[in-house]
């Protein structure tokens, strides 16, 4: 089905028809279009412009040319050269009829070389013809597509008003509990586990408010030529990350501490080599956190009961190597080099458990922005597993993060 033609093309029908009749002589004029996109039969047709006078010329056209003069109609085996002083051009574009051309002369016939400006004003016609319907077509989609955006911003934004308030309850319960519980007791670190876990949360939860305030759709709309703010800087939005020295102990233990909780849990042993005085890394604490815990996660993710989950840190030159590796299935040799794609979970996706395969990819993204780099090993690395002295299962998966140490500048 066509779409309704724009003025402008509306417009250049005329130009056209104009130089049919100044430059050519044309005494009658007429471009009809085809209701529907047709190859063969016949199709109802529509006119859109006409020369000299909109009635007289239909009148007259359908009278020469076409078979009704009632509902026009367009047959594809009898279009062609009427009579001698008259011609009924298709408007044809890859084997689509999109209409007709009618010119006809009165006082002479046309000659070949005529016929052929007039073909090409056909062949004209007919990618003008093209180019607004792919005009309108996209600017359709592109409508089609704000609403949509619209509806996603919108439950976007009530599922995080209503995230908010279950977040600050964890956040107030983890406080009381840390309270509440004594220095000695064993809870009182799971308790300061839920109150970090449930700061990050918070935290994560501001920055999205701040990017969805920004309402893309709206800015598109109100003026398509100005450029889409950039989102707030932030730990998952920033073009680069400010760096500072960070402690891989103070990063870690935290992490770990939860870890551990989970591993018991799921029936998971996990085993730590992490020394506490390693020298400083040059990185985003923020980022490095979120860096690692997404790592530590999947490898518990991905571990079955029963398995292992080893992580281990290390200085080597100039360096601060990170490993964190489990005993899980493995990931398959085609899958390896897709890692750190977005949305690519490989073999994982027609497995049981759920993911995005978002993770590695932020990942990686961030690490890099620190001036580190990330790899993935299958089956898992020596070089990661505890102790070093035991020679680790042909299976499973290791990440290595690798960080610059910090030096201080000198003055």
């Amino acid at each position: 089905m066509l779409m309704p033609t724009s003025s402008e093309f509306i417009e250049l029908c005329r130009s056209q028809i104009a130089l049919l009749t100044q430059a050519l002589g044309a005494s009658l004029s007429v471009i009809y279009l085809t209701e529907e996109l047709v190859e063969s039969s016949q199709a109802r047709l529509i006119p859109v412009a006409a020369y000299p006078d909109n009635s007289v010329a239909l009148e007259r056209s359908n009278r020469l040319a076409l078979p009704s003069s009632d509902i026009p109609e367009l047959d594809l085996v009898t279009t062609g050269l009427v009579q001698p002083r008259q011609l009924v051009l298709p408007l044809i574009h890859e084997e689509l009829v999109f209409g007709l051309l009618v010119t006809e002369r009165e006082d002479r016939p046309w000659t070949t070389w005529e016929r052929s400006q007039v073909e090409r004003v056909a062949s004209t016609l007919a990618l003008a013809c093209v180019m607004d319907q792919r005009a309108q077509w996209l600017d359709q989609a592109q409508r089609q597509h704000r609403s949509m955006q619209t509806q996603q911003h919108d439950v976007l934004d009530n599922l995080l008003h209503q995230l908010k308030s279950p977040v600050t309850a964890l956040r107030t319960f983890g406080k009381l509990l840390v309270k509440r519980l004594q220095p000695e007791d064993p809870n009182r670190n799971i308790a300061g586990s839920i109150l970090r876990e449930s700061d990050r949360v918070q935290e994560l939860l501001q920055q999205f408010d701040q990017a969805i305030d920004l309402n893309p759709v709206d800015a598109l709309s109100e003026n398509p030529i100005r450029p889409i703010p950039l989102l707030p800087a932030g730990v998952l939005t920033a073009s680069s990350l400010e760096l500072a020295p960070c402690s891989i102990h103070e990063i870690l233990l935290p992490l770990v501490e939860t870890a551990r909780a989970i591993a018991q849990d799921r029936n998971l042993l996990l085993r730590t080599e992490i020394p506490q005085f390693l020298p400083l890394v040059s990185a985003n604490s923020g980022a490095l956190r979120e860096v690692l815990s997404n790592l530590i996660d999947n490898a518990l993710k991905y571990t079955p009961s029963g398995g292992e989950v080893h992580i281990r840190a290390y200085s080597h030159y100039d360096r601060i190597c990170i490993w964190v590796s489990d005993t899980g299935l493995g990931i398959p040799p085609e899958d390896l080099e897709h890692l750190f794609e977005r949305h690519y979970r490989g073999v994982q996706a027609k497995g049981d458990i759920p993911g995005t395969g978002l993770g590695l990819a932020i990942a990686r993204r961030l690490v890099e922005q620190m001036n580190g780099s990330i790899q993935g090993f299958s089956p898992l690395k020596k070089e990661g597993w505890i102790p070093q002295g035991i020679q680790p299962p042909k299976q499973g998966t290791s990440f290595l993060v690798i960080l610059q140490t910090h030096r201080e500048r000198e003055s």
